[in-house]
């Protein structure tokens, strides 16, 4: 099994006829899923997400992938093939636009419509390619086949790229629904033919290959939503992803059935449920619909509220609900309902949600209490299945953390994959397939770029500890006002601190440390005042250190007189 090493260094050029797969996202990870493909000189992308950020990253609306390896060779693209329209696969398509608007998007009719609506709020209008299941076009020296698969979204395709060098199909975000909801299976005959012809490297979906057996059908949720709205005795509040349009559809029929009245909440799902609608993907019934301002006009057992904020998304509808910040308030007998699996990384943002959802009277229900929801993605039993179809020469495990690659390559040796043709890599590592061979080639820079507001690349790792030291331990300030000429203290110094729950007053211990510190630089002749600041730093933060066991952000300030 092929691993990349610390100390992989820069790729080589790619030998002619060879084709060369470099994954900038999703792998390492369950997000900013990128994939560049390279062959005779021309780069073809699928897919180009974001990924949400965690608590250690205060401050940050979005990562996206790192397209630094790519962007001096932007007029070299000639597609991005777009499996669906989930934000972690089309997030980032505006942020790559920015830099070459030209480039051309392919996808199904509705992931391109969601890209669209996306990209007008950033002013880009695309150049679009709508393909469908079955189809076959030829996008530079890329032989591309469309097939269609089952995922938690509408028309979801896996693409089979061919060129020269052989046959790579990348299956994006999968699974294997044998009663989905739009009758739209994943086409397993389709695999077949193509395993026929011979997949020399397979790009497989790694979610939920540590979980055994195969995912219940999406239908078996109507029966627990049922079961939900029946019991609710007031307002039902749903909380989801604004891409779910399967749910939501079972919301809605849900509603019909019992009389109740739904409205949209949120930008982001009154913008994604209208274009489903238009586009007929969401059948609603006539009237049941309503604005969320006529909600106070209907009991409150008539309504049912459908937003975000399933993953504790601290702006989304559902978290400021739960904070006393949204127009909607939270009361005794309310029943809310997170329709969504729970990411990894979110766990402590969601049970924070659920838990102040909890505290104003709420009945929350919730994967962890009924069956709510079913993962988009195939599990082992599934996987296993698909591979013995497909007999891949060569898997690389993509979309999953480190465990559910692993896993995922296991899977394929179990069905009698080779070891050594199991590729796991991470972001960045190259892979090239030659003669009928996949190897690692070697690693490019793949990092995180933070978008904080209109900012874009700006905040650095070393920004984002700062942010955390100020967020955990809070700062100090000291001010003094020194002589330019003596480097003599003439003045202060002045101690403030804020966040570091230590009283301004308690600091008058160390103020003969620092007095001390600078009379000895003065004697020295020390007058810079880059110098002094150090000294003033090591001076409070040892105290601050030896007394409080805290470590506060120091920030000196020097005035020369």
């Amino acid at each position: 099994m092929s691993h990349p090493h610390p100390e992989l260094g820069l790729p080589r050029a790619l030998p002619e006829g060879g084709l060369r797969i470099t994954p900038l996202g999703g792998l390492g990870e369950i997000g900013r899923n990128m994939t560049v493909f390279e062959f005779n000189g021309k780069l073809l992308i699928v897919d180009c997400g974001v990924l949400f950020p965690e608590d250690e990253q205060p401050g940050i609306d979005l990562i996206l992938p790192d397209f630094s390896s790519i962007r001096d060779r932007l007029d070299d693209i000639v597609g991005i093939v777009l499996t669906h329209g989930h934000e972690d696969h089309i997030g980032a398509v505006p942020f790559l636009l920015r830099e070459r608007d030209d480039i051309p998007l392919i996808g199904s009719r509705l992931t391109l419509a969601f890209i669209e609506a996306k990209l007008q709020e950033h002013r880009i209008r695309p150049y679009i390619l709508e393909v469908a299941e079955g189809q076959r076009e030829r996008i530079g020296p890329f032989d591309c086949e469309f097939i269609a698969v089952n995922h938690s979204i509408p028309d979801a395709l896996a693409v089979a790229i061919r060129t020269p060098a052989g046959m790579v199909v990348h299956t994006g975000d999968f699974k294997m629904d044998q009663l989905p909801l739009d009758g739209r299976l994943t086409d397993l005959h389709a695999f077949a033919r193509l395993a026929d012809e011979g997949i020399d490297l397979l790009l497989s979906d790694s979610t939920n290959a540590e979980v055994p057996g195969f995912i219940p059908p999406e239908r078996d949720i109507s029966q627990a939503l049922e079961q939900v709205f029946a019991k609710a005795e007031k307002r039902i509040i749903l909380a989801s992803f604004a891409s779910h349009i399967h749910r939501i559809q079972q919301v809605l029929d849900c509603a019909q059935q019992r009389g109740r009245k739904v409205a949209f909440v949120g930008r982001s799902m009154v913008r994604n449920m209208g274009i489903a609608r238009d586009l007929g993907y969401l059948k609603v019934p006539q009237g049941l619909i309503v604005d969320v301002k006529q909600l106070d006009d209907l009991p409150d057992n008539k309504v049912v509220l459908v937003c975000t904020g399933s993953q504790g998304e601290p702006m989304a509808a559902l978290s400021r609900m739960a904070n006393r910040d949204h127009q909607i308030r939270i009361v005794e007998g309310d029943t809310v309902v997170l329709a969504s699996s729970l990411i990894p990384g979110n766990e402590t943002a969601i049970y924070r949600v659920i838990n102040g959802l909890t505290r104003w009277g709420a009945n929350v229900v919730h994967k962890g209490n009924a069956k709510v929801h079913v993962s988009g993605h195939a599990s082992a039993g599934e996987l296993l299945y698909f591979y013995n179809i497909c007999k891949p020469k060569n898997l690389m495990p993509v979309h999953g953390e480190w465990r559910h690659l692993r896993a995922n390559a296991e899977l394929g040796q179990l069905t009698g994959v080779p070891k050594s043709r199991c590729v796991i890599a991470e972001d960045g590592v190259v892979v090239d397939l030659i003669d009928g061979v996949a190897k690692i080639a070697g690693k490019v820079q793949a990092g995180y770029v933070y978008v904080d507001g209109l900012s874009v690349g700006d905040v650095t790792e070393s920004s984002l500890k700062d942010r955390r030291i100020l967020g955990e331990e809070g700062i100090v300030s000291v001010t003094v006002v020194m002589d330019s000429n003596t480097g003599k203290l003439v003045g202060g110094p002045y101690i403030h601190a804020r966040g570091s729950g230590i009283d301004d007053e308690a600091f008058s211990a160390v103020i003969p440390k620092i007095e001390e510190a600078m009379a000895r630089s003065a004697s020295d002749g020390v007058v810079e005042v880059r110098q002094l600041q150090q000294l003033i730093r090591r001076a409070i933060g040892k105290w601050v250190s030896d007394t409080y066991r805290r470590r506060p952000m120091i920030l000196p300030v020097v005035v020369e007189v």
